[in-house]
């Protein structure tokens, strides 16, 4: 019968008609939800305010007469006050994320090809002598007194007693704490880099707050454990046989890491690089706090537009269309890798 065969699958792989028409309606709304709020920034852009205070109009030339007056403002009117926050974006993000990548790829392969085991009692005096350093400066002695002091101290408890101290920490313990940093809530630690970056200025003169490089250098340390924790399972799916067989042959510890892992592993890192990218790019808690003027990111040019005289969508739209053109465009070229690069690493043999 033609509706029993509507309900009966043909093949084992090859889903029923009523399966495969579900599965479209399945896809094509879920399909709208996702693209609907583009469409939306899309037509609110080409708005007048009055058009978007009197009520929802949908499409354009038939509900409303598109208008360039968000993007005249934004690119015309306030150029200056757009395309500085903008760049600042561009290079914060781009900077720390691959200074991220850089540093997290080189700790995630030393994390699953070398074997580490510091003494916890070591770690603690570290703590401590770290504490006493910061208190020591907080008393007016000078930073870099209090730095050479404290690493001799150090060196010389780590020639004397460090020996005496028998427990000691894996390499899973250290990648779960990396990863473990990610779990503080950003706004619990703001504050404190904010006081770090205003005592560094004090003391040596070099500015980090509204600045790009303080930027950069959080968001390396943001991100860094997310990039230390994707990277080392997907270079455990390497197989290791490869590495030895260079050995064999007398290549160094770099060179294989360079010539070898890195041309494997090149749809986890551009993965992880994208990942952390969009991390960079929509930040805005540290942002708010670390930058004013010269340092301002586009998250933060978006919400200034919620003004006294509420929030001026149409502006909204246009600057969130140029924020997130860049990374969906990089997500589209480089659609392949990332596909390669979430799964791979996801299945152990």
């Amino acid at each position: 019968m033609p509706m029993k065969r509507f309900f009966q699958r043909t093949s084992a792989f090859k889903p029923s008609p009523f399966q495969a028409l579900l599965s479209y309606i399945v896809l094509g709304g879920w399909t709208f939800v996702v693209l609907f709020p583009i469409y939306w920034l899309v037509v609110t852009s080409f708005k007048l305010p009055s058009q978007v205070t009197n009520g929802p109009v949908y499409i354009p030339f038939v509900d409303f007469q598109p208008s360039l007056h968000a993007w005249q403002y934004i690119f015309v009117d306030v150029r200056n006050d757009t395309f500085r926050p903008y760049m600042n974006t561009v290079v914060v993000g781009l900077s720390s994320s691959v200074i991220a990548l850089s540093l997290g790829a080189a700790a995630a392969y030393a994390l699953v090809r070398f074997r580490y085991q510091p003494k916890l009692g070591l770690v603690g005096v570290f703590l401590f002598l770290v504490g006493l350093t910061v208190l020591a400066i907080a008393f007016g002695v000078p930073w870099w007194f209090a730095v050479v002091s404290a690493l001799l101290l150090f060196f010389v408890a780590a020639i004397t007693v460090g020996r005496r101290f028998e427990r000691s920490l894996g390499n899973s313990d250290i990648a779960f704490w990396m990863i473990s940093q990610r779990i503080l809530p950003p706004v619990a630690v703001v504050i404190p880099i904010y006081v770090l970056f205003q005592q560094i200025g004090n003391v040596t003169g070099i500015k980090l707050l509204d600045t790009r490089t303080g930027l950069i250098i959080v968001y390396v340390a943001a991100n860094l454990p997310i990039v230390v924790w994707l990277l080392r399972d997907y270079f455990l799916s390497i197989p290791i046989e490869l590495e030895e067989c260079a050995q064999i042959d007398g290549a160094s510890t770099l060179r294989i890491f360079w010539s070898i892992v890195l041309p494997l592993a090149v749809p986890g890192l551009v993965a992880t690089f994208l990942f952390i990218l969009v991390f960079a790019w929509n930040e805005y808690l540290l942002a708010l706090f670390l930058s004013s003027s010269q340092a301002q990111t586009m998250p933060l040019t978006v919400a200034a537009q919620n003004a006294t005289r509420g929030p001026q969508w149409w502006y909204m739209s246009v600057l969130i269309l140029i924020m997130i053109a860049p990374v969906i465009g990089m997500a589209i070229v480089l659609e392949r890798y990332i596909a390669r690069g979430l799964l791979i690493g996801a299945v152990k043999g």
